[in-house]
Formats: structure tokens, C-alpha cells, sequence
């Protein structure tokens, strides 16, 4: 599967894909199937390794037939960053334009491997515990029986996903004029939802650097 990317859209900074994935790690994972895609919708973590892009983990239930789907075929991970209606009246020339949306992505491609290794499955289950709730003021933890956690990890697939290619595309007013550009982030920063004032944020950070 490929991406449509306009080159005014790639980030140019290989650390904002790796950004995005751990700031947004909510993903849609998609592996190809006999008859159509399997499509799985899951938190992943990225993490260092020796792949050029790193290394993603994450779990899937083992009711779910998606992951015997995984070997011998090439996945990828679609993450969705901030997103928000633009209006053409926010435009220097309201009237030659037209509604758009911009958007923040990125598209991870890589193998799936199984993790078979009961106590590998334990730990990546125990990195997403602690990846959501060390932030926590009391955070849950996996303090259950052996027996209650040896019965979790038996009902779900973790996987390691290998990032063989990243597709990163910010689209986020780039092939507009700065003046353009700073007009959308400050209406989107006028807006009342939580959604238009990320994506300002990260028009500010990715869209217009010198606007920060």
C-alpha cells in the first residue's frame, strides 16, 4: 500500500514521525488476508533496536484471527496525529479557495514476529501497563495473582512489529503562504475543541517553525 505524499508535506525531520507514534500511540494495524485486509485497532509503543525505524509492540486478543495473519507478510501501522477542519474563510482570499483538512500521519511498514516466550509476552504487556498509567496519580499495576496474570497473557498475541519503511505526512497548510499559514493556526487556536488546538500546535512546530 502506498501513501500519497506531496513532497511540501514530508516533515524532513525523521524525529517527528518517531514523535507522532508516541504521542498518538493509538494505531490501525493492517495485515493482508486471502480475501481482504485484516484490520486491527490498537495501542503500539515504539521502541529503539537495532531497525532502522525501531521496533513497535504491542498485543492483539487471541480470539482475533488477524494474527494468524501475521507471518510471511508485511503489515503496516497507520498513525493518526492531530487533525481539524480548515475554512476557507480563514484564507487572505476566502473566495478563491476551498474547505480543506489538515492532518498529521504516519504509515510504520514492517514484518510482524510472534512472541511465543510466555514471560517476552508478560513484558510487553507490563510496558503498555506502565506506558499509560506512570503518569497516573495512583497508578494500577499488574499486582494480581500469578495464576490471574498467567490467565491474561494466555488470551492475547503479543507481536513485535519490525519498521522496515516509515511514511511520515504532515499536511498542515505547507503549500500555502506564511501569512495563510499563521491565519489557520490562529483561528484554529481560536476554536473551542481540543482537536484544532493540537493541530495548531503542530502547524507551529512542523508547518512554520519561526511562527514558535
Amino acid at each position: 500500500m502506498s501513501l500519497y505524499l506531496p513532497r511540501s508535506f514530508e516533515p524532513g525531520d525523521r524525529a517527528a514521525a518517531a514523535r507522532l507514534m508516541h504521542d498518538h500511540p493509538f494505531a490501525t494495524l493492517l495485515t493482508p488476508g486471502d480475501a481482504e485486509p485484516h484490520v486491527s485497532h490498537v495501542p503500539l509503543l515504539l521502541q529503539p533496536s537495532c531497525e532502522p525505524h525501531g521496533t513497535l509492540i504491542g498485543h492483539v486478543a487471541r480470539a482475533n484471527p488477524h494474527w494468524k495473519r501475521f507471518a510471511g507478510a508485511e503489515s503496516i501501522a497507520v498513525f493518526h496525529g492531530p487533525h481539524a477542519y480548515v475554512s476557507p474563510s480563514w484564507y487572505t482570499e476566502p473566495a478563491t479557495m476551498v474547505p480543506t483538512w489538515n492532518y498529521a500521519t504516519v504509515h510504520a511498514h514492517g514484518p510482524i514476529d510472534v512472541v511465543d516466550d510466555a514471560a517476552a509476552s508478560r513484558s510487553i504487556l507490563e510496558a503498555l501497563v506502565h506506558r499509560f498509567e506512570s503518569q497516573r496519580e495512583s497508578p494500577w499495576e499488574l499486582a494480581m495473582s500469578e495464576a490471574s496474570v498467567d490467565a491474561l497473557v494466555g488470551a492475547i498475541v503479543a507481536f513485535r512489529m519490525r519498521i522496515r519503511r516509515v511514511d511520515a505526512k504532515f499536511k498542515l497548510s505547507q503549500n500555502r503562504s506564511r501569512d495563510d499559514r499563521m491565519r489557520v493556526i490562529e483561528a484554529l487556536e481560536g476554536e473551542a475543541d481540543p482537536d484544532s488546538a493540537a493541530t495548531a500546535r503542530w502547524m507551529r512546530a512542523y508547518a512554520d517553525p519561526d511562527a514558535s
